[in-house]
């Protein structure tokens, strides 16, 4: 599988990430491992996970994603193969985690530790603040709201600590995630400033449902080597056309878990609708035509897939070896155009 290198760094990472947050909730420690033993065998070097996960979000569950991960790595002995990247939770309601998870220095260092006992490995080749401490928009939120802030660990405090994990050999690159450009512009001063490491990578949602990256973040990634690693590359699922209708899958995400609305309604419905018929005029798999898409972006550094089946990971694996013609191309920008408010 081809690669690309991450962000200013010398690894190389392949052009598809194995995403994780179903694993220890919709898949089993045995399905987990049946997973990495097939993206290893094609090609796949990058595994991403978050010590939050599975998803949604449980104090039963928490960390056990990144225990079926460990328990893979020590069984198969092959560390050194592969680029482990994984997450430090920013503020919200889970008072099981460090009472309360905060981005301040303290939390930062224990959940890092913490990461790592799961893990089973004594080093994190990219470790990503999960959200930010600061009120902004991420998580599918579009209108920005000013909030008094004070109480907000500030973006220095989170990446000194960062810094301390990387001169300590803990972590040998830092990335951030759902992110602003005011975000990643104020990481870069204060690395810049305090000689702090700079995050090398954003993963932030990208699809043919949700391009908001182009619009301000895009710049960073071709002129800073921000490499963006995209989430959700496929709306949950939406993209391969199975909710069309209204239909629910026994087994789909968003029948299992409501909390997962962020692309529902009439208008993604009608977008979604015109984006499978393309494919489908074209040949193409619906799914595997929106992986490789995001994945073909000049600003993406890897897609991170998700599967609850091996069918579907096979599948979603398969769409790196896709090259959309010139006319799906155009489709799809078509398409985008007739779903998208332009800016004057």
């Amino acid at each position: 599988m081809r690669t690309r290198k991450l962000g200013p760094t010398d690894l190389d990472v392949t052009r598809i990430c194995l995403g994780t947050m179903t694993w220890g909730e919709q898949n089993t420690e045995a399905e987990a491992h049946e997973q990495l033993d097939y993206a290893v065998a094609q090609g796949i070097n990058f595994i991403d996970a978050a010590e939050m996960y599975p998803v949604p979000p449980k104090a039963e569950t928490q960390g056990r994603t990144e225990q079926y991960l460990g328990t893979w790595l020590k069984a198969r002995g092959n560390r050194d193969k592969l680029i482990i990247a994984t997450k430090v939770i920013g503020p919200g309601e889970f008072p099981w985690l460090r009472g309360g998870p905060r981005l301040d220095r303290a939390s930062v260092l224990a959940a890092c530790d913490t990461s790592l006992q799961r893990l089973q490995t004594d080093y994190i080749d990219l470790y990503q603040v999960h959200w930010p401490a600061r009120s902004t928009n991420y998580f599918g939120q579009l209108n920005y709201r000013a909030t008094n802030d004070r109480a907000a660990t500030p973006i220095e405090e989170t990446l000194g600590a960062l810094g301390e994990l990387v001169r300590q050999g803990k972590v040998r690159h830092i990335g951030i995630s759902n992110e602003t450009p005011w975000g990643v512009a104020e990481y870069f001063r204060l690395a810049r400033e305090r000689n702090l490491p700079r995050p090398v990578s954003i993963q932030n949602p990208y699809s043919l449902l949700n391009r908001s990256f182009e619009v301000g973040l895009s710049e960073f990634s071709h002129r800073d080597k921000l490499g963006l690693l995209a989430y959700s590359p496929l709306a949950f699922g939406a993209l391969s056309g199975k909710y069309l209708g209204g239909a629910r899958p026994p087994q789909g995400r968003l029948t299992l878990f409501a909390r997962f609305s962020r692309y529902n309604g009439e208008h993604a419905d009608h977008a979604i609708g015109e984006y499978v018929a393309l494919a489908r005029q074209h040949g193409l798999d619906p799914a595997q035509m929106a992986l490789a898409f995001v994945t073909a972006r000049p600003f993406t550094t890897s897609t991170i897939i998700g599967a609850t089946t091996m069918e579907q990971l096979r599948s979603n694996i398969a769409s790196s070896e896709i090259k959309l013609s010139d006319e799906v191309l155009q489709g799809i920008e078509a398409i985008h155009k007739r779903y998208t408010i332009p800016c004057p």
